[in-house]
């Protein structure tokens, strides 16, 4: 743990500064390499999240249910704040 109080001469600062600022160059050239129009993705699921009325669907409501800490046959009982 000495190297924690280990004072940092001025030439150390300057080199470590010099290594900082050669890395951040190099980090941004390579982020403005990178295609800016990736697009869009597309997620295939067998089962929708929504019924095609726009209704939850039974997944949803497991998953709902299923991080609900308490419930009540077809109700979520949650406290405001408390979950």
């Amino acid at each position: 743990m000495d190297f924690l109080f280990h004072k940092i001469s001025e030439k150390e600062r300057e080199e470590i500064k010099k290594q900082v600022d050669s890395i951040l160059q190099s980090f941004s050239r390579k982020l403005s390499e990178i295609k800016k129009d990736i697009g869009e993705s597309h997620v295939e699921r067998e089962e929708f999240e929504r019924n095609e009325d726009g209704k939850p669907s039974e997944l949803d409501r497991k998953i709902m249910f299923g991080n609900a800490p308490e419930k009540n046959d077809d109700f979520i009982i949650a406290e405001k704040k408390g979950w």
